[in-house]
């Protein structure tokens, strides 16, 4: 699974981080950073919580 961020609209809520840390982190400014652009097997499922739970909508699973 491809994960992706839309730094633009991105809120720095930490949200991500706090869910999947192995796969997201922010930076100086809170943004977010994806660590990985492809999620494990074993980190699908907390990348997909992760997204569901970005309360700007800024992340973005892509199966395939």
């Amino acid at each position: 699974m491809k994960v992706a961020a839309d730094r633009d609209i991105c809120v720095g809520a930490g949200m991500c981080v706090l869910t999947a840390p192995e796969v997201f982190d922010q930076d100086d400014d809170g943004i977010v950073v994806v660590l990985v652009d492809e999620a494990a097997p074993g980190q699908a499922d907390v990348a997909r919580q992760a997204v569901a739970l970005c309360p700007s909508g800024a992340l973005r699973a892509l199966d395939g």
